[in-house]
């Protein structure tokens, strides 16, 4: 079905435009004068699928975490200033450099402009607003203070965005180095190896144990690499599948959790990702339950997912928040003792608050101590694989000089 924009003049006489699916112009102009509108200009803009190239273009240009944070934040200031929702919608489109966020505005305006509400607009594209942010825009619209609302996901927007890239930064030094040395250990084996084995074997040598099993690897890689490659393929692919399900995940994140220095790592960071958000939750009047099964969905670790999903279990039974929480492992006893002091003394928002700092604090603290624990690790491997290759050489070579002294 072919896409028609359209500008139209609306009840009030003002003027505003939009993208609509339809069979025809006629249908265009029969469907706007079925909303009101009195339609000015219809005029084909594509086909509802597009062409190869632009599905190709569109999938290759993804919608980073910057722009939904600029988009919230130009929202925030639309919304404050008094703009109507349908002219929002538009200037932002207009605004928007992203293609694949300015089609999910033109849609969202063609949502509100046929009678939607705003939840219901940012709920129809769950892979760019999440339930979060789903969840905080309808408690903003439930309770008109969206302006303020949207405030406050910014910020957790920005704490996570934070969060992320100090830990893929901090991630990032020992990953490259680890590939290069892989890379490394496959062109010594299989390009330089070989030659001085030609040598040491024509002068007659006993070659050694490291240099013998150089050559076995050589030898093996030469002669089932297509094993090798297909079992690596075949890994992955079975590996990405299965990480997709939730038992995949549950499995892989309980792992992760339990390494050491990352594990503990994660585990805090995921803390104060609960403790910042049930925070900002609580404070635009989110009730708990739902708060609950909100962290469930964007907590982004599937093992403490599990237990946030049985401490809510426990909660529908009356029983607190700071107790269901107790019996999860991985949630700390501070976290624990904080939430019940709130409890108590009604604070509960000020004590996640001092937990997110506190956890915060306790994250940049872990990559400090990630980052000195992984140079003498990487440095110790790099020794190792240098050392393993200098023997398979110099020791052969040394016995070919003894030989023609």
């Amino acid at each position: 079905m072919p896409k028609y924009s359209y500008k139209v003049i609306t009840e009030t006489g003002g003027t505003t435009t939009g993208v609509i699916e339809a069979d025809s112009v006629d249908a265009v102009n029969n469907k706007l004068i079925a909303q009101g509108y009195i339609p000015t200009e219809v005029k084909v803009v594509a086909a509802s699928g597009g062409s190869a190239l632009a599905e190709i273009t569109d999938r290759l240009t993804p919608i980073r975490i910057q722009d939904i944070i600029l988009f919230t934040k130009q929202f925030r200031t639309m919304i404050r200033a008094g703009v109507s929702m349908l002219n929002l919608l538009q200037i932002l489109e207009d605004q928007t450099e992203n293609p694949k966020l300015k089609k999910v505005m033109s849609t969202m305006h063609q949502d509100i402009n046929e009678g939607a509400s705003l939840t219901e607009a940012f709920k129809n594209h769950p892979r760019v607003f999440s339930h979060l942010y789903c969840s905080m825009v309808q408690a903003g619209e439930a309770s008109g203070a969206l302006p303020e609302i949207l405030e406050r996901l910014t910020y957790i927007l920005e704490h996570e965005n934070k969060v992320k890239s100090d830990i893929k930064s901090a991630l990032q030094y020992p990953v490259i180095v680890v590939v290069f040395l892989a890379i490394a250990f496959i062109v010594l084996l299989t390009f330089v190896i070989p030659k001085f084995v030609n040598i040491f074997t024509n002068a007659g040598l006993d070659l050694p144990l490291p240099t013998v099993i150089c050559m076995h690897l050589y030898t093996f890689m030469s002669n089932y690499w297509f094993i090798i490659v297909g079992g690596l393929v075949i890994g992955f692919m079975a590996l990405y599948y299965y990480f997709k399900t939730s038992q995949g995940r549950f499995v892989r994140d309980t792992i992760i959790l339990n390494i050491p220095v990352i594990g503990p790592l994660l585990q805090k960071a995921a803390i104060s990702r609960f403790a910042s958000i049930f925070s900002i939750l609580h404070a635009s009047g989110v009730d708990i339950l739902e708060s609950m099964g909100i962290l469930t969905g964007t907590i982004g670790n599937e093992a403490i997912a599990r237990e946030l999903e049985e401490a809510k279990d426990r909660l529908e039974e009356g029983r607190g928040i700071a107790g269901p929480l107790g019996s999860s492992k991985y949630f700390t006893p501070m976290l624990i003792n904080m939430v019940a002091i709130g409890e108590e003394t009604g604070n509960l928002q000020e004590m996640l608050i001092e937990v997110a700092g506190h956890y915060d604090t306790e994250v940049e603290y872990a990559m400090h101590k990630l980052s000195e624990a992984i140079g003498p690790l990487l440095t110790v491997g790099l020794a190792a694989v240098v050392g393993f290759f200098a023997l398979a050489i110099f020791l052969p070579m040394w016995d070919l000089t003894t030989m023609v002294k």
